[in-house]
């Protein structure tokens, strides 16, 4: 969690916990080593944390393209991610191997 605070500090972001009891949406592409991996987040709702993660260049519009997984089991999927996990709503990232990291504020995740 330290880390994930670090992030946020870094980026002058609000710390928002994503517990490990609650749920994100993953793409199962994730698994195949596709690059970039991309995450947003929205706001949590229920036993959600709001993220959504997927790889590649696209979003999906099937409504199966995410899953749902427990924080807990996030580094079975995709350990180098788990830092930007205390980002608030409205934040997303896109990462490419260790060479490439890119985070922001993106208002229009939040818009109806």
């Amino acid at each position: 969690m330290d880390e994930q605070k670090a992030v946020c500090r870094k980026y002058e972001a609000d710390f928002l916990e994503s517990p490990k009891d609650l749920k994100l949406g993953i793409s199962l592409n994730v698994k195949e080593d596709i690059l970039p991996i991309n995450g947003l987040r929205i706001y949590p709702e229920g036993d959600t944390t709001g993220w959504y993660i997927w790889s590649g260049e696209e979003l999906s519009q099937d409504p199966d393209f995410f899953v749902p997984i427990h924080v807990e089991h996030i580094d079975e999927w995709v350990p180098n991610i788990k830092k930007f996990l205390g980002l608030p709503a409205g934040w997303r990232f896109l990462i490419a191997g260790d060479y490439y990291e890119d985070i922001w504020f993106d208002p229009e995740i939040l818009e109806d």
